[in-house]
């Protein structure tokens, strides 16, 4: 894995991308609860079980050694560590994930997800931990300057992911023809190949795509909506969600969470509040 080769360059493109989208990120608060024993189980069960789309660079990927890394995976294993417990990487499809949650195969979603009410309403979420722009990647040789010229084009995007519903609830979205696919991976490979004109998905990813990959890809500069990016939690497991919470606090005030942001995107860009500042 080449954390550092490109991370002063992913570091500007990031910020680039992101000040056009920057003013609305806040965070939002969860009250704490009682009555659950989802931390015990845990804690019993000696693992904490990650699901992920593990397709999802730079958050949660599979590398060419065929292991899971990515940044939302490094503060994941720093988390279980200090809790005591291993972390297990479950890949799921993204599309039916709060199945997965519910059922109890997985007991978090932590793959740079999105928040919105739809998730909000059938998982207890953490506080934002990170902003995200939803932009448009397009060919570098392609002569779209604008979102308004993708009209009348054919725009992939992941199914079951936010981008989609963001996009099929947009103007832009009733003007173009939607291809949803597995992953963002296989969209933009579609975009290589002439299967699609532009692939709709989060800035991170994009982003991380065109400075390490080496793709001719780049991004438009209008895009749709900001988002933030949260750890999704079954809706009655109140304690695991605070302990985890309260684990990212002190992580942000003792400079790791920071440390392991620098190492991926040359600059910490989380959004976490310290511990102190609780």
């Amino acid at each position: 894995m080449k954390k550092n080769i490109f991370k002063r360059l992913l570091a500007a493109v990031i910020a680039a991308s992101t000040l056009a989208f920057a003013g609305g990120c806040g965070k939002s608060e969860s009250s704490s609860g009682e009555g659950d024993n989802s931390l015990q189980k845990v804690k019993d069960s000696g693992k904490m079980v990650l699901g992920l789309d593990a397709s999802f660079k730079p958050m949660g990927y599979t590398d060419e050694n065929d292991q899971i890394v990515g940044f939302d995976i490094d503060v994941a294993e720093e988390v279980c560590k200090r809790m005591g417990v291993e972390l297990v990487k479950q890949g799921i499809n993204w599309d039916t994930k709060e199945q997965d949650l519910d059922s109890g195969r997985i007991d978090c979603i932590w793959n740079g997800m999105s928040i919105n009410p739809g998730r909000q309403e059938a998982m207890n979420l953490s506080d934002p931990y990170m902003c995200n722009a939803m932009v448009f990647a397009v060919p570098a040789d392609s002569s779209y300057q604008s979102m308004s010229d993708l009209e009348g084009k054919i725009i992939g995007v992941q199914l079951g992911s936010t981008a989609q519903t963001i996009l099929e609830e947009s103007d832009i979205g009733t003007k173009t023809t939607e291809k949803a696919m597995s992953t963002n991976v296989e969209a933009l490979n579609d975009m290589e190949v002439g299967m699609v004109d532009a692939v709709f998905l989060d800035s991170v990813v994009a982003n991380y795509e065109i400075t390490t990959s080496g793709k001719d890809y780049r991004i438009l500069p209008d895009g749709l909506e900001e988002e933030e990016y949260a750890i999704g939690f079954r809706k009655n497991d109140q304690a695991l969600r605070d302990e985890v919470q309260k684990i990212l606090g002190e992580m942000k005030a003792d400079g790791t969470l920071g440390n392991i942001s620098t190492e991926w995107f040359g600059s910490d860009i989380t959004t976490v509040k310290p511990a102190s500042a609780e």
